[in-house]
């Protein structure tokens, strides 16, 4: 996104999950406050959202979210009591958190945090004493310093969920964050979704991907940071992470899809995967 500007990947990532509430039956990821948080302008068009593509986007958008908190909840089970929320957007997690002991710090462009409080408040949507919102321009200051200020406990381990962000980064951006998670303790993890590189792609894939790509550049975030499996991995042993997962559509597919009635389930193989590394 661009600096001093609110998300509108953000908005649209929001709409999907709203969406899901509505149309998928069950819900991969429930959410009671999808839908309040985007006010009396959530519409939509019921055929449109039937359309493959955009029954498979929709499913991705729950799926991640899903995957991250179900990886959360295993942290918080092992005494994880901070959770981390990497470009937030509109993500609900600490609007509805289960875990009384864990606190919540949201980390974003001070613009996109304005932007979210003006439309929780709007929604009457209160904020838990456990939520510290953390406004970072990346340009003025370094991720290890916004938490630092913002009474993040890097003596102690964290989990951190970075969804809809990694393919917005450049190299250098993403190798900084991976290495401030990787220096803090033992039990650490941070979840993510990531781009396949086109390398990675059959050519009808590469056709999709494409074809999206235009259009996230064409809303003014254009993707620029994409890996193979395998030069993921590098990065994780790079950083210093001792083990990592990456689950891509038949997995996702198998843990969270299975015997649905109305067939919603991720295409396979995909455009993007699941990642989470463990400290």
């Amino acid at each position: 996104m661009q600096t001093g500007h609110a998300s509108r990947t953000a908005l649209r990532v929001a709409q999907r999950r709203a969406i899901h509430q509505i149309l998928d039956r069950p819900c991969v990821l429930t959410d009671p406050v999808a839908i309040p948080l985007l006010g009396p302008e959530f519409s939509y068009d019921a055929v449109r959202e039937m359309h493959p593509f955009a029954r498979a986007f929709r499913a991705f958008m729950a799926v991640r979210s899903r995957y991250a908190e179900d990886r959360l909840a295993e942290s918080v089970a092992l005494g994880v009591s901070q959770y981390v929320v990497l470009g937030a957007g509109l993500d609900t997690f600490a609007y509805r958190n289960p875990f009384p002991q864990l606190r919540v710090f949201e980390v974003d462009f001070p613009a996109t945090q304005e932007w979210k409080r003006a439309l929780l408040a709007a929604a009457a949507i209160s904020a838990s004493a456990k939520l510290t919102y953390v406004p970072l321009d990346f340009e003025h200051m370094t991720l290890a310093a916004g938490l630092a200020s913002a009474g993040f406990d890097s003596s102690r381990p964290a989990f951190f969920g970075w969804l809809g962000v990694v393919p917005y980064l450049t190299l250098a951006a993403f190798r900084s964050t991976l290495e401030t998670i990787a220096a803090l303790p033992a039990g650490t993890a941070v979840s993510f979704d990531y781009a396949l590189s086109p390398h990675a792609l059959g050519v009808l894939h590469r056709i999709t991907f494409h074809a999206l790509a235009r259009r996230v550049a064409k809303a003014g975030e254009p993707f620029k940071l994409l890996f193979t499996p395998e030069e993921l991995d590098a990065e994780f042993v790079r950083a210093g992470f001792r083990r990592s997962e990456q689950l891509g559509g038949e997995e996702l597919n198998k843990l969270y899809f299975a015997n649905r009635s109305d067939g919603l389930k991720l295409p396979t193989p995909g455009l993007g995967k699941l990642a989470t590394a463990w400290v």
